[in-house]
Order: C-alpha cells, then structure tokens, then sequence
C-alpha cells in the first residue's frame, strides 16, 4: 500500500500551512492509505553548504527527514509563500534531502513519486503565487507534480483556536486534493 508524508515548509508554532497540510492529510486517509504528518520544527537543519557537508556529512535531521521522504512514496507540501516564493525552510530542507549518500541513486527521495502542493495565507491570494515556483523545483527533480493545486486565502478565519480547519467549504476542498494524491498513488501501484 503507498505511503504519504504530509509537511509544510514552516517552523513557525502555529502554523497556517501546518494546518492545512494536517487537513489535506485527512483526505488521503480516507482512503485507507497510511499518512504520516510531519512538523518540520523537528527537523532543525544548518543552512545547505557543502563544505559542512564534507567535512560532516549529513546533519542528523537532515537524514532523518531525507529518511522519511525515501519511505514514503507521495508528498502534499503546504507552502508559505515568502515574497512569491517557497520558504526559505522548505528549500533548504530539499536541498539536504537531495544530496546523493553512499548507495543512493540521484535524487532518490524524490524521483518518480508525487506531489500535492497548497498553500494558505491571511491575505486574499492564499500564497498561490509561491506555489508556482515550488512546481517547477518539484518537476526539475523528477516528482510528478499534481495539476490540481489549491491556495486558501483568508485562513485566519477558517480555523478554530488549536488551528484546525473549522470551515466545510475549505476542509472539503481539502481532503479532495488529499484524496487526489492517493487515488494518483493507487493508479500508479497498479
């Protein structure tokens, strides 16, 4: 049975992304499939740099993230859009994860399996704009990017106090990419 692992690009407490990422995993669960949900404050990495890299290998979070995205064969990132971008975690988080150990194929922990991207923000758009680079740095290291992505505006007011997803309309819109991504992953196990 394929496996997903849910996380935003945000250490931030309280995180917006964070929620609707738990959201959208719920979606994927619904189908029987084995979810896992991440919050990536748990994986402190240094900023990429390889000459720490060569002088200490990977750092341990880094492995342990990288660790998890190889046992896992789908993704649904929830990206905070950083001045119309992805953040400056999620980045650095994939580019540790790329790096090629010993035994390793390029890129293993992301070529050939799939995406699901979304995104939230207080703002109208919903950080569809940072959504749109983070495809193209998917596809460039040989994930198959979901053509239907999702960006929540307003989400500020569509979650409760713990910061979960209270608003139907949006935890509907939710689960359908979750859902999404493992009928995609079911299609492809066959």
């Amino acid at each position: 049975m394929p496996k997903i692992l849910a996380f935003a690009g945000s250490g931030r407490k309280k995180s917006y992304n964070f929620s609707i990422a738990k959201c959208a995993a719920k979606g994927a669960n619904q189908d029987g499939i084995e979810v896992t949900v991440i919050d990536m404050s748990e994986f402190d990495m240094p900023i990429f740099n390889e000459d720490l890299e060569a002088a200490h290998g990977l750092p341990e979070n880094a492995k342990k993230f990288k660790q998890l995205l190889m046992s896992h064969d789908g993704f649904i990132i929830a990206n905070p859009e950083y001045n119309s971008g992805y953040s400056g975690l999620l980045k650095n988080a994939i580019d540790w994860a790329s790096r090629k150990e010993e035994g390793e194929k390029p890129l293993q922990a992301f070529k050939g399996k799939y995406a699901a991207i979304i995104a939230t923000s207080s703002g109208a758009l919903g950080g569809i704009r940072g959504l749109v680079p983070l495809r193209m740095l998917l596809g460039n290291i040989g994930m198959h990017v979901l053509p239907n992505q999702l960006a929540v505006g307003g989400i500020g007011k569509l979650v409760d106090e713990e910061q979960n997803v209270v608003d139907e309309k949006t935890k509907t819109n939710l689960y359908a990419i979750g859902h999404t991504l493992a009928e995609a992953l079911l299609q492809a196990a066959k």
